[in-house]
């Protein structure tokens, strides 16, 4: 390993992740890991590319040194952002299997019992296969998990990385609701979230923000499509920041024009179920139990809506095309996972179907403590009411809108709660 002080974890940081695991290669009787999933890859050795369609693979022996094979344009990567010291670059007129098994050849261990990640997006079954009819001699195993086993439970400077991503996700929050106003496109209002994560030191997202408004709530992940929002309209937003590949998000809703006695019931169902997973929420519980509780102050409502979807997921590094760690743990119902301090989720209370034809939504990103959970956030949870009146009559200046944030529906947590620049959300 090359020791550097520029990455994103302190030096040791990644020297604990690589010992952990090599404890977990040794559990599973494997002699080395094929690695090729681009979160695992980053949370093992700080590289990042927006290139991960092209085949690449971090190669870790249970007692040698790991090496890399990637595209020869991202080789770069490799050197300018991580501790790795060894890869295998092919070009674009190569053959990057080949180069996966010639390099395992040259490292001896083209033999012995390898674990690879059978359920990786980026190592197709088409090249799995050629590695069982190319390495024959070897012992290939499914290790899909080795590496998530590490990354579900958070360490305290991954936390106060998510901070910086909190941050972020409210100022872009903040801006969004702000530009929600008659006459506004629903691009105008993702441009608004857009500018003010990256001012605010956001990185590029996995996902960029949700916007729907009016009718156009009810469809499921769509986003803004120059719709002009309408008096009377609600704006359903979902935004997620992003700071070296971390993730944390939030929902809010804004109404142009008064909130109806539906609308007010759904802010408050929502509202309670927050309030309960702050009350309650806790290590021992298992995701199921936490699920069963969301879910049940949410179907007990009488504005003919639902929670369609699970009631949360971990969170944390992500790549396009998705913001969440839900494959690795999610709260839904018949899973036995217990949560433990360090894990992180997106909490998603959202109401699918009010009057039968808004979604609408208000979700809080939390950290596990070692007795209970806190919030990354501090952004009011009331949906934001806009006089349709007046901003109807009215030309909107998006890029001068601004914004007051109200008291935080719960406290603001008192420890690592903010980012240690302001900081964060």
């Amino acid at each position: 390993m090359k020791q550097r002080d520029d990455m994103t974890f302190p030096f040791e940081e990644y020297q604990r992740r690589l010992t952990e695991l090599r404890d977990r290669i040794a559990q599973r009787r494997l002699d080395a890991i094929v690695i090729s999933d681009p979160e695992n890859i980053m949370y093992l050795t700080d590289y990042q590319t927006t290139g991960y369609s092209f085949f690449q693979a971090l190669v870790v022996p249970l007692d040698q040194e790991p090496f890399m094979i990637t595209r020869a344009m991202e080789e770069s990567n490799v050197h300018a952002r991580t501790w790795v010291e060894l890869t295998r670059p092919y070009p674009d007129t190569g053959d990057a299997i080949q180069m996966l098994v010639d390099a395992l050849r040259e490292f001896g261990l083209d033999d012995k019992r390898i674990g690879y990640e059978r359920n990786s997006y980026f190592f197709p079954a088409y090249q799995q296969d050629r590695i069982h009819t190319t390495l024959t001699e070897a012992k290939l195993l499914d290790c899909f998990g080795i590496v998530e086993q590490g990354r579900i439970c958070k360490s305290q400077a991954e936390i106060e990385i998510m901070h910086k991503a909190a941050r972020a996700a409210e100022e872009g929050m903040k801006a969004g609701l702000a530009a929600c106003q008659a006459g506004v496109t629903e691009n105008e209002i993702g441009a608004a979230i857009s500018a003010a994560m990256f001012r605010a030191g956001g990185e590029a997202p996995a996902v960029m923000p949700y916007v729907t408004s009016g009718p156009r709530t009810m469809i499921g992940h769509a986003t803004w499509e120059g719709r002009t929002v309408q008096p009377g309209d609600h704006v359903f937003l979902e935004v997620g920041g992003c700071y070296r590949r971390y993730h944390t998000c939030m929902m809010r809703t804004a109404t142009i024009g008064p909130l109806s006695d539906s609308m007010h019931q759904a802010q408050e169902r929502m509202k309670h179920a927050l309030d309960m997973v702050h009350e309650n929420v806790q290590p021992g519980m298992t995701v199921s139990d936490a699920d069963n509780m969301i879910r049940n102050i949410i179907s007990d409502n009488n504005v003919d809506a639902r929670l369609v979807t699970r009631s949360g997921y971990s969170i944390g590094i992500a790549f396009p095309p998705s913001w969440d760690e839900g494959y690795i743990v999610s709260l839904k119902q018949g899973e036995s996972t217990v949560l433990q301090e360090g894990m992180t989720f997106h909490i998603i209370p959202w109401m699918w179907g009010v009057d039968g034809d808004k979604t609408v939504g208000i979700s809080d990103s939390i950290y596990i403590t070692g007795d209970g959970c806190k919030s990354f956030f501090n952004l009011d949870r009331d949906f934001t009411v806009v006089n349709s009146s007046e901003t109807a009559s009215k030309p909107v200046k998006l890029d001068s809108v601004k914004t007051k944030t109200k008291n935080p529906a719960d406290k603001p947590p008192k420890d690592g709660g903010k980012d240690e620049q302001r900081d964060h959300g």
